[in-house]
């Protein structure tokens, strides 16, 4: 299978190009670059332009943005006016944060790729009919702004009552917005379980998230290190695998002192697999 790996591993670190450099000489092909500002700082020119030179002169590819879930520094710690999500139901509020999410997608006029991962809500948030008017609402012009840069929107499956496989594909069926996916092998562990979400997700999944958990908790690990059938897992992903690469979204954790080396491990033994 190809292989990419998201930028969510090292998300807490400025996104540079010795950064990206030191992924490029790990033999990985492409990247998911992950939208914190900490970590690119999508609304900072300066930045953006300086990672898009890189690019045109590197072989690694971007594959995919995830679009941001906050707008400050801090993983939302600054307060609830910083989290953004588009089932916001007040619409006024709700176009500020679809407008922080077309301030990302600006990034692809700078540096070419083919997806933006979005989720449809906030991790635990409860099922409300009103909520799936917003997000297809918000989708519908996020679509537009996306499909002018050459991006296609794919939505993720994440830990809430919006956003199992089988609320997406219910989302589907009522709205028709046409939209691919995220499989995220972690997500789908803590909701339905890996087989079940891919088996309702198949047709459209058109990128993974692979990481590991004990099924409660959303720790994005190493796989191999959580509950996890890794080699079943393996033989779902490979059935359709022509439709998406192998994308590990993992967190740093700071026993592991060389991550990429790592990564190159996990990627060998999941093929093993």
């Amino acid at each position: 299978m190809n292989h990419a790996l998201s930028t969510h591993l090292f998300v807490n670190h400025r996104l540079t190009t010795a950064l990206l450099s030191r992924i490029e000489q790990a033999g990985i092909p492409a990247v998911e670059i992950f939208c914190a500002r900490q970590h690119l700082d999508y609304q900072n020119k300066a930045q953006v332009t300086e990672l898009g030179h890189w690019f045109r002169e590197s072989e690694l590819k971007l594959h995919a943005l995830h679009a941001p879930m906050y707008t400050d520094e801090i993983w939302g710690r600054s307060g609830p006016h910083s989290i953004i999500t588009i089932t916001e139901p007040v619409k006024s509020q709700r176009m500020k944060m679809v407008d922080e999410i077309k301030r990302a997608l600006e990034i692809a006029e700078t540096i070419p790729c083919r997806y933006l991962v979005q989720h449809l809500g906030v991790g635990g948030e409860e099922f409300d009919m009103r909520k799936f008017d917003a997000a297809f609402t918000a989708l519908e012009e996020l679509s537009i702004f996306a499909r002018q840069r050459g991006v296609e929107i794919l939505l993720e499956n994440i830990p809430n009552d919006l956003s199992s496989a089988e609320r997406l594909r219910q989302f589907q069926e009522l709205t028709h917005i046409g939209l691919n996916y995220v499989f995220d092998t972690g997500h789908a562990n803590m909701n339905e379980g890996v087989e079940a979400a891919f088996e309702t997700m198949k047709d459209r999944i058109r990128s993974t998230h692979i990481h590991d958990n004990d099924g409660n908790d959303d720790t994005h690990l190493f796989p191999f290190t959580g509950a996890i059938d890794w080699k079943r897992t393996m033989e779902l992903l490979r059935s359709r695998d022509s439709q998406y690469p192998l994308l590990l979204e993992l967190k740093e954790h700071p026993e592991i002192t060389n991550p990429l080396e790592k990564v190159k491990e996990i990627f060998e033994r999941l093929e093993a697999e």
